[in-house]
């Protein structure tokens, strides 16, 4: 499995099953459920989803360190697939750290650093049409003053 297998979303009627079994065990919610429910979130293609299952996700890393490598693969695509790629790529690497062939970190690590070149590269784009923009503007008004004396 890589990590465009696991960004396909659940059907709303299994992500539904997570939700219930989830709400059901209310505050006494076990980590396997909320790890679950967490899993399915991330794979969600709702934003709001993606943040509470990131959320979930930090609380059991933060509170179940037996549970920390099962949930950097998660925070790491949850987070990529939020935009917050560096945090991805923090998660990310901790697991390749501890999983130096695990496929499915590997296959992240391409994506993710693919988005961050692109982005890059865009901003780079954005910065220099700013730049000329400047430039054009600049050499208008000084044309203009040097015409006016």
């Amino acid at each position: 499995m890589n990590a465009a297998d696991a960004e396909s979303p659940l059907k709303p009627d299994e992500l539904q099953v997570l939700r219930s079994q989830f709400e059901k065990e209310g505050e006494y919610v076990g980590v396997q459920t909320k790890f679950n429910y967490a899993w399915g979130l991330i794979k969600s293609t709702l934003r709001q989803d993606q943040q509470t299952g990131v959320r979930l996700l930090s609380e059991i890393f933060r509170s179940s360190p037996e549970r920390r490598r099962e949930c950097l693969y998660y925070l790491a695509l949850g987070n990529y697939k939020l935009g917050n790629y560096a945090e991805a790529r923090r998660y990310n690497e901790q697991l390749l750290d501890k999983e130096p062939a695990n496929m499915q970190a590997s296959s992240l690590k391409e994506l993710i650093d693919d988005k961050v070149a692109k982005e890059g590269l865009m901003g780079v784009a954005i910065l220099s049409g700013v730049a000329i923009a400047a430039g054009v503007v600049g050499g208008m008004l000084f044309r203009g003053v040097g015409r006016r004396k």
